[in-house]
Parts: structure tokens; sequence; C-alpha cells
């Protein structure tokens, strides 16, 4: 009785980890101890996959823990690593575990670029193992039993978990095999197992009938509802697993019912209810003899059915001898309780006893994209700060310059090169002068050609395999049932068109340091001259020496003097900006662990705050002690220039020294701008080829999947018919029995039906027909055929079999057996008929025994029949032959 049902394991194809995730790893951690960590436990992780599912696994324990190890891993890994389509791209293909598949077809396959797919099918052969495993227990023991109903129950909520997740995981219509319907079947057919095996305790416990009886009659309440699940689902009978399966279903929920009524009859005996008793124990064996008599194949009823009738016999007997109860109906019975032990196990990672996680360092996903975005604000943030006392400086640098400040302060002789002057011409010159710019210009157009050239060979990758994708979808129309390419690589085109758009706009800002570099070249020339060379290009003037020690010049200087304490300490502030780090990473985790999710603006903008807050103060107030400053230059300057005598040498030789002053600015700036400027183009190159990586993955992933799809799709069209179903012409075919072909009979009374023409040759000779004598009498001028052969005995029966293969029928006239052989219109050697031509005469003729009361056969047609070609006629100068009565 003993019979259980386990699961067969779904088979997956090879599947290659170890490139695609070192390669993640890579690109996204620096190079490190910590990046070597990581390497080897992808190949860890690669490894365990083999372990799992690259060979056939023992029905043990210690095959199942290796199995719930991966199946923890891979949720461990899950929110660390982006498995999607269109980022890290894995394609798993796993067939279809009750398919079996055909010759020339193969077996139904999936190929899912889901890591939620791959999980699912590991959890599905975590269970179908664990039924397996639980199958084989002895259940004679207790450790049997127990360990029997741990793995059903586990296989029952395994089965449960892909029930409620399988549609979420994969966003498409699964495999038969893990549909919703087909897994909570199995859900319930474990689970009723589970409730068997605590029955068999119970039994081999001894326990109370009555407790014995309710775990019954739960066991068989389990069943029933597997059977209806079964039954009612019309895609579940295709399978031939579920066709072999429902009997077992059926004939267990007979069982279990037919204990619960035996140990309840027990119950009955003991309250001395007898006649309850011999109506229990005859519903039982009514419930034993139907699985014997439908379901013996599945399962044995033996010892119950022995067991219940020796009951019955006994309670029968006691009965009509001593108690004399009234046996009630079955329907009268009382309703025997239900007691459900068990419940399938919740499917909460790890459910490996030894897991660990081999990337227990790698921060999830979510913290990773949070401190990538937590990273942009806080780069906004610098930018900011940085670029607002940039702008400043230039500012001061620019009004100073317009100002001729501190040239004019300098140049009171009049005839000599300032000397801000002439530290500014050395500065130039120890940063490159004009080869240095020149050679940053040229370098720039081939940095932006290079990335442009990545750019659009990414993108073209995408056009291509798109157009392809858009032809196959038109040609299999819905068939070709994928993700289409032009959903899929959307995101991919708008960081795409991010990307041009950040070209075009550099293309724009290169052309705007071009034009300033073109207006001031000509200074920035002088500047790089020798000093004799630079004092002889500027004009001299007349002396003004005698505002040397004047109260006004002693305020500019000191103003000046401010400025300079103003600008370097924002070069302090700026490095010490730049210096500012913090690790949100803990702040990200902790939060995730505590609300599962992670408010990164908030938790940013907090912490951003508390950072920068102060530098923003200080930024703010060096401006405004600057804008303050600059007002009072501007004002001393003035007085200062009121002063001078003005004249147009000396005017000349102050405008000069403002391009100067104003040329060595621009200088610094354009060579600052450009270096920026490549080290930006650098920067995007390794950007624009880790997008040009990860669009080749993708389109890798989508050829192997294509070329996954067209196989199957080729399979599937093998399978298919041809050609339509036509109508095949009546002379080519016989009817056929329902059943399918079967011998034709020898002998059949058949009406006569007209001849049909048979186009084209050759003919196949139909057999001889003839006329019965008592039928059709024979007229008197009708000419001899051929001499009575005397002897001829009476036609046998015909064989009750058909032997040999199945031969066409001929319809003979009314009255009258078929010759009782296949028709051959070529082997005469039957009959040995002497005088005819081509027909051999050492063949000994069989004599044809008649029935009583029949007629022999004629030997030939009666006259006024036609004749049939390819029948060999007789001699016309021979009698009629007629057999003997």
């Amino acid at each position: 009785m003993a019979t259980f049902i386990s699961v067969p394991l779904k088979k997956s194809s090879e599947v290659d980890l170890v490139k695609p995730l070192s390669k993640f790893v890579t690109v996204t951690y620096p190079a490190g101890e910590e990046q070597g960590e990581y390497l080897r436990s992808v190949e860890e992780l690669s490894k365990l996959r083999k372990n799992a599912l690259g060979r056939p696994l023992d029905k043990h324990e210690s095959s199942l823990e290796i199995l719930l190890r991966y199946y923890d891993q891979l949720c461990a890994v899950e929110p660390k690593f982006p498995f999607s389509e269109n980022q890290l791209c894995l394609t798993f293909t796993w067939k279809d575990a009750f398919d079996k598949g055909s010759l020339f077809g193969g077996s139904v396959k999936l190929a899912l670029a889901s890591l939620g797919y791959e999980k699912t099918c590991v959890l599905f052969n975590a269970a179908a193992l664990a039924s397996q495993i639980a199958s084989e227990q002895n259940l004679d023991n207790d450790e049997g039993l127990k360990a029997a109903a741990k793995y059903y129950q586990l296989a029952s909520g395994a089965f449960g978990h892909i029930k409620d997740t399988v549609l979420s995981a994969l966003n498409r219509e699964p495999t038969m095999d893990i549909s919703p319907e087909t897994v909570g079947t199995l859900s319930l057919i474990m689970l009723a197992q589970a409730q068997e095996v605590f029955f068999l305790k119970a039994t081999s416990d001894k326990m109370k009938d009555a407790v014995i009886a309710k775990l019954a009659n739960q066991a068989a309440d389990f069943y029933g509802d597997a059977f209806k699940q079964c039954q009612y689902k019309d895609n579940l009978p295709k399978y031939f697993y579920f066709q072999e399966v429902l009997p077992v279903l059926a004939a267990k929920h007979c069982i279990m019912q037919a204990n619960a009524e035996l140990h309840q009859s027990m119950l009955s005996k003991q309250k001395k209810r007898f006649g309850e008793e011999i109506a229990r124990l005859q519903h039982a064996a009514e419930l034993v003899k139907t699985v014997a008599s439908r379901y013996d194949e599945y399962v044995s009823v033996k010892d119950l059915t022995d067991k219940i009738n020796r009951a019955l016999t006994a309670a029968k007997k006691d009965n009509d001898f001593i108690y004399h109860d009234r046996v009630p109906e079955v329907k009268d019975l009382e309703h025997i309780g239900k007691a459900a032990l068990v419940k399938a196990t919740s499917i909460t990672p790890p459910l490996s006893q030894k897991f660990t996680d081999l990337f227990e360092k790698m921060v999830p996903m979510a913290v990773q994209q949070s401190m990538s975005i937590y990273g942009q604000r806080k780069a906004d943030t610098v930018n900011r700060l940085v670029g607002t006392m940039r702008e400043a400086t230039n500012l001061c640098n620019g009004v100073l310059a317009s100002l001729n400040l501190p040239a004019a302060l300098e140049d009171l002789s009049g005839d000599s090169i300032p000397q801000s002057i002439a530290e500014k011409a050395r500065a130039v010159v120890q940063l490159g002068g004009l080869q240095s710019i020149e050679q940053l210009i040229r370098d720039l157009p081939e940095l932006l050609t290079r990335n442009r050239e990545i750019l659009d060979e990414a993108l073209k990758m995408l056009n291509d395999e798109e157009t392809t994708d858009n032809e196959l979808r038109t040609k299999f129309n819905q068939r070709w049932n994928r993700t289409p390419s032009g959903d899929l690589y959307k995101p991919l085109r708008t960081e795409g068109a991010n990307f041009r758009s950040i070209l075009d706009k550099a293309v724009q800002a290169d052309q705007v340091v071009k034009d300033r570099y073109n207006t001031h070249c000509e200074m920035i020339a002088l500047l790089c001259k020798p000093e004799n060379e630079l004092t002889a290009a500027i004009p001299s003037a007349n002396p003004t020496k005698t505002l040397q020690g004047s109260e006004v010049v002693n305020v500019l200087r000191s103003q000046l003097t401010q400025l300079d304490e103003i600008k370097k300490e924002r070069e302090t502030m700026e490095g010490e900006i730049k210096a500012v780090t913090f690790d949100m990473s803990t702040a990200f985790l902790t939060a995730l662990a505590q609300d599962g999710a992670i408010n990164e603006e908030a938790l940013s903008v907090t912490q951003l705050d508390q950072l920068y807050g102060a530098y923003n103060q200080r930024v703010g107030a060096s401006l405004s002690t600057q804008e303050q400053l600059l007002g009072q230059v501007q004002t001393s300057h003035q007085e200062f220039s009121s002063l001078k005598q003005s004249n147009t040498e000396g005017n000349q030789r102050e405008e000069v020294l403002k391009k100067l002053a104003s040329a060595h600015d621009s200088y610094v700036e354009i060579s600052s701008n450009l270096r920026e400027g490549t080290k930006f183009y650098n920067d995007l190159t390794e950007i624009l080829l880790k997008f040009q990586n990860k669009c080749s993955d993708i389109v890798f992933a989508r050829k192997t999947e294509r070329d996954e799809l067209l196989k199957e799709l080729q399979q599937s069209i093998a399978r298919e018919p041809s050609a339509p179903n036509f109508n095949v012409p009546a002379y080519q075919s016989t009817p056929a029995a329902p059943g399918g072909p079967t011998p034709a009979p020898r002998t059949v009374f058949q009406p006569q039906q007209p001849e049909q023409a048979k186009p084209g040759p050759p003919a196949r000779p139909p057999p001889p027909s003839f006329t019965p004598v008592a039928a059709s009498p024979m007229p008197p001028n009708a000419p001899a055929t051929g001499p009575p052969i005397a002897g001829n005995p009476p036609p046998v029966a015909p064989p009750s079999q058909a032997q040999g293969p199945p031969y066409p029928t001929y319809q003979g006239y009314p009255g009258y057996f078929q010759v009782p052989m296949g028709y051959n219109p070529y082997g005469y050697g039957q009959y040995n008929m002497p005088n005819m031509p081509n027909m051999p005469n050492n063949i000994p003729y069989m004599p044809y025994q008649t029935t009583p009361g029949q007629q022999g056969y004629p030997g030939a047609p009666p006259a006024g029949q036609p004749s049939y070609p390819g029948y060999p006629q007789q001699p016309p100068q021979q009698q009629p032959y007629y057999p003997q009565q």
C-alpha cells in the first residue's frame, strides 16, 4: 500500500558565470585585495552551480544540501549584482521536467535572462529531490517516518512558494512544469503524503483509534483535493506523468478513507455500537474493493482488504448471533473528524544549515546605487563651492587688470617693466607658453573623434541587433515571443543620447576656449619673449615718482594685499572642500535593514548639509568681503588716476600693461580649461568604453537568446504536419475501425455493391465472382466451360482469426461465403487446375469443405455475365465444373 509519488528533476544547460560576473567586478571595484576576493568568489559560485546542476544527484540529504546552498547563494547575490536583460545579462536555459519530447523535436525548454527564473527552477529541483529522498525512506522505523514527513513538508512548501512567486519572477508565461497550476497541485500531493506518513507513524505507535481515524480522514481529504486539482485542470493531464499520478491519487483517497472507516469501526465497537461497526466495515470493504478492481496495477490493497474482511466477518457473526443491532445506512453515519498535523515548510532563506555568503563584504545594488547618487550629489556640492570661489577670483583679477593694478603702482618710473608683469611673464614661460596651449588645442579634436567613434560603434551594435529582431518578429509573428529589442534598449539609447549631448556641449565649450585664445594670443606671445624684448615692446612714459610716497598709493597697496589674502584663503579652502570624505554605506545599509528600502535623497541631503554647511558660510563671507574691497579699490584708483599726469604716451603704456596682465590671467584660465577638457575626454573615453562593453554584452546575450529561440521554433515547425488534412479518395482506402486498423474478416455476409471504376493503370484485378446455382440457374444454351471435377468435398469453416497481414475485402454474392483466404490475383498455386495456361500442375489440390446445405462454388461466370480482365479463362471446349454436394 505504501506507494508514494515523487517528482522528476529539471535539467539545465551550462551557463558561463565567470566571464560576465568577473567583468562586472573588474569594472565596478578598483584593483586591489577587495576586487581579488570578489573574483575568487565568482569562481566559487560557478563551481557551486556545476555541483548543484551539472551532474546527476544522489537521493541523499547531502545532495539536497548542495541545491539549497546554491539557492541561498542566488538569493544573497541577487541584490548585489544588476541582473537584467539590459545590464548584467545571463541567459539560463531549463527543460520541462515532465515533457519527454519527441524523436525529432526534443523536449520543451525555456531560456530567460532572469535570475528569478534560475531561482525558481533551482527551488523546483530542491522540492523534487526532497520528494525523491522522502520516497526512499524506510517507513518501518521512526527515523524514516520523521525524515519522510520532514522532506514532504519541505517539498510542499517549496512548490507552494513557486506558485506564489513564479509569475512575478519571470514576467512572462512559464513552462508547464513550473506554472502555478502544476506546482500548486504538486504542493497538495506532497502535503497529502506527509499527512499519510503521520498516519503511519500513529499506526506504528498504536495510538488511539479515534486519533488514527482523524489522521486518515484528513489524508483522504488532502488526496481528494489533489485529485480534483489534477482532474479539473485541462493542461495537467496532457503530461504522461499526471496521467500516471491520477489513479494513484484516486486509490490513495479511497485507501485513506477505508482506513478511517476501519479505525472508526473499532471505536464504534468499543462504544458497543455494533450496527455502526458493521456499516463502517462494509463501507471500507467497498472502498478497497473499488481500489482492487480499478487501481490494482498501481497500489496493492491485499493486506488491508484481508484485515477489513476479517473484522467484517467477525462483526457480522457476533451481531447475527448475539447483539442483533440494526445496521444503519452509510449516509446516516456520523462524520469522522479530521486532524491536520502537517504544514508546508515556509521558504525563508537561508535554507541550508551551513550557508555562508560568498559575497558577504559586497554591498547590495540598492546601496551601490544610493552611493553612486550620493557621490554625484557630493560632487555637485563641491563643484558649486569651488566654481563659486574661482568665478569670484576671476572677477577680481579682471577688475584689477582693467585698472592696471598692481602694475600701475609698480610703474612709477615709466621706463622699466613692472615687477608684477615680469613675474607673470616668467609664470607663462614656466607653464609652457604658446606651444603648450597649441598642443593641447591640437589634441582635443583627436580625443573628441575617438569618443564619437566609440559611441557610434556602440549604438550601431544596438541598431543592427534591433533590425534583426524586428525582421524575425515580422517573419514569425506571435511565435517570436521575446522582449522586443526596441523596448529593451530604451535605457541604453537614453544613456547614449545623454553622451551625445555631452559631446556636443563639449564641442561648444572647446570653441569658446579657442576663441578666447585667439583674442589674447598676441599678448601671450609677447609675455613669452625675453625680458629685453618685452621691455622694448612696452611704451615708455614720463616718470611719476612724485606719487611714490603718497597716501593714495599706500591705501591701494593695502587694499590689494587684502585681496591677495582672500585669494590665498580660497585656495586653502578649495583644498579642504575637496578633501572632505564620509562613508555613507553604513547609513544606507542600516536604512535598508530597518525599512527594507533606502530614502537616499533625505539621507544624502542631511549628511551633505552637515559636511559642507560651514564651507557655504565661509564662501559667502569671502564673496562679501571681496565685493567691499573691490569697491574701495575702484574709489582709490580714481583718486590715483587723477593725481597722475595725463599724456598720450602714458595712456598707451598703461593700456599695454593692462593687456599683458589680462593675457596672463587668460593664459592661466585657458591652460586650465584645456587640461580639464583633455582630462574630461580621457575620462569620458573610459565611461564610453564601459557603455560599449555593456552594449556588446547585451547584444551578445540577445544573439544567444535569438539562436536558442530559433532552434526551438525550427523544432516546433518540424513537429507540425507538413500539409493540411485532406479527404482521401474512396478507391485508395477502406474505412478503418475507430480503434485502429484490424485484419479483414475472412467470411462476412455483405450485400452486393456495384464495382467502382479505378482510373489509371495498372488496375488491380478483382477476385472471381460466381453466380450461385440456387440463386441464378444456368441457361440451357450456355457454352460449356470445363469438365466437372469429381470428389470435391464440402467447404470447411473459415478460420476463427485472420492470419497474416490484413488484405482488402471483396464482396461476394448473397447467400455464399467469400473465398476463405487472402486474395492474391497472381497466386493460383493453391488450386491444381489442369489445362489452364501458365499454371503449375504439381501443386496438390486443397479440398474445400462445404457446410451442410450449402452449394459449392462455380468454376466460371455464367453466360451473359462479363468476364474479368486478368483472370485466366478456361478452354471453351470443356464442360462446366460444379463442385460436389
